[in-house]
């Protein structure tokens, strides 16, 4: 986990940008236009890998990553059972440090995200940019009007199989094991998708992601990931939801506005504290998440967490109920997803409990 904010994105296709143009107004014109000029350029960018493979112009070391993410495509479709087609077969460098860069809001005193909603995808917890320009406007509007706000660099996304998506310029500065799993987790986007439940989509592709990874290094004949980088990243995230649940506890107590906002200033004081004790302590000093702990934290850059990996725990059980046969999870997984929302809520906190009765992680 090289960041905390997650590395999917999805988005409206362009197919449907005419026709919400007719019903939109200005600014949603602006929004939609700005969104399909950036899926063009990333379309038009695309070259088969085969292609680059064989071009003399290419580095070496960009051909050899190439290479790699390949075999884990492959991997992808004949061991973990995701869809096989087109995606991650080509590469598109589009000339900047990120794909996207996601706006996340939340209201001053809640961790319910500010929603949009689009035809595809539904009602998702963030807004996407092709411009960080545009998207740190879009945040101090929803400063200014009293959201609490945060950015994510967006490295790669999923077009839900519309289209067949690339391999990205932006993911070749990850290391193998994560360029690996983003393939695994953007295709467990095209396998299932619930339109509009963003917590779930997440946790599920999360999921895929790490279990798909375990198996990738155990049939290449690598050591499990390694341990201690691990540990840290379960520790951050549970040190993230243990916050969350304070805050939330906080924001349902009534409590009038000025003692609440110093109560929530508190929380977050204490937040840093714990995360500096773990740091010293248990990490021996390890600092590879200061940065983000030392920016703005507030109900937005924790937001994230819980969508992408409040339910993983519940998924674990799942795969471990189906003995490990994916086609099997991916049927069980199906029937969850086919449920209204309060069911599949109910669903998946029993399999939550679950997984924590057995200790899985």
């Amino acid at each position: 986990m090289s960041a905390p904010f997650p590395v999917s994105k999805l988005i409206v296709t362009t197919t449907f940008v005419a026709l919400l143009m007719l019903f939109s107004g200005c600014s949603s014109v602006a929004y939609y236009s700005q969104l399909a000029r950036g899926e063009v350029q990333m379309l038009d960018a695309r070259r088969p890998i085969a292609q680059v493979l064989d071009d003399p112009a290419v580095a070496p070391a960009l051909k050899q990553r190439l290479q790699l993410a390949q075999a884990a495509r492959e991997f992808a479709s004949s061991t973990l059972k995701l869809p096989r087609n087109g995606s991650y077969t080509l590469y598109a460098d589009l000339g900047r440090s990120s794909a996207m860069w996601n706006v996340f809001a939340t209201p001053e005193f809640s961790l319910a995200p500010v929603t949009h909603c689009f035809p595809i995808a539904g009602c998702v917890a963030y807004r996407g940019y092709y411009s960080h320009d545009a998207a740190a406007a879009e945040a101090a509007r929803l400063k200014a009007a009293g959201d609490d706000v945060a950015i994510g660099n967006v490295p790669a996304y999923s077009t839900l199989g519309w289209f067949d998506d690339p391999i990205l310029n932006t993911m070749m500065k990850w290391d193998d094991d994560r360029l690996v799993s983003g393939i695994f987790h953007e295709l467990a986007h095209q396998k299932l998708y619930v339109k509009g439940d963003t917590a779930f989509n997440e946790s599920f592709a999360t999921f895929v992601e790490q279990e798909g990874l375990r198996q990738w290094r155990a049939a290449r004949g690598l050591p499990p990931q390694e341990d201690v980088s691990q540990a840290r990243e379960d520790q951050l995230t549970a040190l993230m939801l243990a916050a969350r649940e304070r805050l939330e506890k906080l924001y349902a107590s009534g409590m009038p506005v000025p003692e609440m906002r110093s109560a929530k200033q508190a929380e977050i004081a204490s937040l840093r504290a714990d995360y500096a004790t773990l740091r010293d302590t248990q990490w021996q000093g390890y600092s590879g998440y200061d940065a983000f702990m030392n920016a703005d934290i507030n109900n937005a850059s924790l937001l994230p967490f819980g969508l992408y990996h409040g339910w993983v725990p519940a998924f674990t059980a799942l795969y471990t109920n189906q003995r490990g046969d994916w086609l099997a999870f991916f049927v069980a997984a199906k029937v969850i997803a086919d449920q209204n929302a309060d069911e599949r809520q109910q669903a998946l906190q029993a399999l939550n409990s679950a997984s924590a009765a057995h200790g899985q992680p």
